[in-house]
């Protein structure tokens, strides 16, 4: 099925964020079932991991739910409550050293993956996983400008918005 969000390809824990936005004013969100956590295990790479199930879609929401405070309000207890359900297991192969993922109830590795990502995030730049500047955009963005002060998920909608409406605002 096709993606309906405005916005794709983010890092993971975002993209998850990125399940809730607003269309013409109204608030839209893709995971209010398991259809739609089909389509965001598929535009996420993850469809072949995971089924879409209502365990799966719970264990979803609360990662996003975790992620949001986190990034909104630094608060992490519930985002360490989803990384509780998995780890990553150190070993040696014989091709070398490995890290492999180690979530046993698999109804948790999209969350987990989703929380682990935002550790990723923040351990390289935590200054660059924005939000939108739009007033009327909800939306998420890891922000890979070389200078680091993108300020709109995409300039092409909400950059362009803004400037007009402060274009329009100037004029008699």
């Amino acid at each position: 099925m096709h993606d309906p969000r405005p916005h794709l390809g983010e890092p993971l824990s975002l993209d998850l964020l990125d399940t809730r936005w607003n269309q013409h004013g109204q608030p839209q969100d893709l995971l209010t079932d398991v259809t739609g956590l089909g389509i965001w295990l598929a535009s996420a790479g993850l469809a072949d991991r995971a089924t879409a199930d209502e365990a799966t879609l719970a264990a979803v929401l609360t990662a996003r739910t975790a992620i949001y405070d986190v990034v909104q309000s630094s608060a992490h207890r519930a985002l360490n409550e989803v990384l509780e359900h998995g780890r990553i297991r150190r070993t040696l192969t014989g091709a070398g050293p490995e890290n492999v993922i180690d979530v046993p109830d698999t109804t948790w590795l999209p969350a987990w993956l989703a929380a682990d990502n935002l550790l990723h995030l923040l351990a390289e730049a935590p200054d660059r996983i924005r939000q939108c500047a739009h007033p009327d955009c909800v939306l998420f963005f890891y922000d890979t400008s070389k200078n680091g002060t993108r300020r709109w998920h995409s300039m092409a909608t909400c950059g362009n918005r803004t400037k007009a409406a402060r274009h329009y605002a100037k004029k008699p």
